[in-house]
């Protein structure tokens, strides 16, 4: 397995301008999950590099050098940003799959251009965000306008680390705030490399400053900081409750989640392309090695077609193998580390004791690179009661549940605490808003999976969370409105 990188590997915060070791002088190992074999060493941030980046971020923002000037003068400084981006986006793309074991043609396709995309959406949407004006009487006239919150404190995960970071950063300073992002402490170097390319575009030192470090310490200083106004997070059910509760105790920072998903791919017996609906099937969850909040780990057959779909999908699922994400045929890399791969497994055999039929995959693989790697998995016949239809597995793992009528396809499909993505094949177009009607998930997708970009909002029903990324809504969202009104005499 490669284990060579062309490119340096960042490895120290950045608060304002300064690249900084933890004050305490802790260090984490951060591990290349395809080797196994140490990459570098990051921060182990704790309160006090929290406090000065929370500190150093209000001060620029009151300072107006960014929250102040002209929507025109910020889209032109994030379009920089976008340029050197572009300009870095092999390196970029590099950095990610050595940190997170991601393919590189995935990295360089997907998750690097996304990424430079929503930059460049909200450095474009940004001046042309207007107020409003009241229908007030004659003795009267009010507006209203959208203010920057102040510190927004970021939080984000390690299966897409710098696209789930675009997706709050870019919408979060594009309306003038300054931002404090705790990334993972598995996958910290993308975004750190980025935040110093936004340096060299023009924007002000202390709009965006980074800690690494773990969550239950730097994560957890940022969420409790009484100088955060609100926290901006994707990650796990758990976190985000307590992140509530840290808002509560503290001083009532506005939250927004994006949680977990247990995702159901519904395929009637009326769908028009079985050998495309099992392509959906397939790609939908074994893509990123599974490690996705949307992957569509709930396979909903109509038992009328069920065992031809079946066919067709194992077809497709037996073509997929992992290997080397550095090398650019590979389509499925290895998961993001030695513990979460061993969680995975321990679904699996969950799902062997509760009585699935394992048709495909179920073991690790290519032990003997070090790395950590598991099989495409398919589980069949599972009932929707066990543990695999239920708890979130973020692994190649799926679970193809037969189902009789339409009903009781959308029975078990909102039968889960979760509501974050969905999708229906069908050749029905009534039966499509139907099933787009009765969906309880903030996104539904029709004869495809994933089917959706920058410009449409994201975000879950139901323990999924709240708040939406992407899409202007997530501008808004980094905001207060404030009306303001003059009287006049009559």
């Amino acid at each position: 397995m490669s284990n060579t990188l062309a490119v340096p590997l960042p490895s120290l915060n950045l608060i304002g301008d300064q690249h900084l070791a933890a004050a305490q002088g802790g260090e984490l190992e951060n591990i290349n999950p395809a080797t196994g074999q140490r990459l570098n060493m990051i921060p182990r941030s704790t309160s006090e590099d929290v406090d000065l980046a929370v500190s150093t971020a209000r001060r620029t923002f009151d300072s107006g050098s960014w929250s102040r000037i002209s929507p025109r003068t910020r889209r032109t400084v994030m379009l920089k940003w976008v340029e050197l981006m572009e300009r870095d986006r092999e390196v970029l793309a590099q950095l990610e799959t050595t940190d997170a074991g991601k393919p590189i043609a995935n990295t360089r396709s997907a998750d690097i251009p996304l990424s430079i995309d929503a930059v460049r959406y909200y450095a474009e949407a940004v001046d042309k965000i207007t107020g409003e004006v009241g229908p007030s009487g004659p003795d009267r006239f009010s507006y209203a306008v959208h203010d920057p919150l102040g510190v927004v404190g970021i939080i984000v995960p390690w299966n897409f680390p710098l696209l789930m970071a675009m997706w709050k950063i870019a919408p979060a300073i594009a309306m003038g705030n300054s931002v404090v992002v705790k990334p993972s402490e598995l996958t910290s170097l993308s975004i750190l490399h980025v935040a110093n390319l936004a340096l060299e575009a023009g924007v002000p030192p202390g709009v965006i400053n980074i800690v690494t470090g773990l969550g239950e310490e730097a994560g957890a200083a940022i969420s409790r900081h009484m100088d955060v106004d609100m926290i901006a997070f994707t990650g796990s059910g758990g976190v985000g409750r307590q992140l509530m509760r840290d808002s509560g105790d503290s001083n009532l920072k506005r939250v927004a989640l994006e949680l977990g998903g247990k995702s159901p791919n519904i395929v009637l017996e009326d769908c028009e392309d079985l050998e495309a609906a099992a392509r959906g099937a397939a790609w939908g969850i074994f893509y990123n090695q599974g490690q996705v909040c949307t992957a569509g780990s709930r396979l909903l057959v109509q038992r009328s077609i069920h065992r031809e779909f079946v066919e067709k999908l194992l077809e497709v699922a037996a073509q997929i193998h992992p290997g080397d994400p550095m090398k650019s045929k590979t389509e499925l890399g290895s998961v993001i580390s030695e513990q979460h791969l061993s969680r995975i497994l321990g679904h699996v055999q969950q799902a062997l004791t509760d009585g699935a039929e394992l048709l495909l995959g179920g073991e690790r693989a290519l032990e003997s690179s070090g790395g950590f790697y598991m099989q495409p998995t398919v589980f069949d016949q599972v009932d929707p009661q066990w543990a695999l239809a239920r708890k979130e597995v973020f692994g190649p793992v799926l679970a193809i549940i037969p189902f009789d009528s339409e009903d009781d396809a959308l029975a078990i499909a909102n039968g889960t605490e979760y509501g974050l993505a969905s999708g229906v094949w069908t050749g029905s177009i009534s039966k499509a808003h139907r099933f787009a009607r009765e969906l309880r998930a903030g996104l539904v997708w029709v004869n495809g999976w994933d089917a959706c970009d920058i410009t449409m909002p994201f975000g879950g029903f139901g323990q999924s969370g709240f708040g939406r990324d992407r899409s202007l809504h997530a501008l808004y969202k980094y905001a207060d409105l404030k009306s303001v009104s003059f009287s006049f005499d009559a």
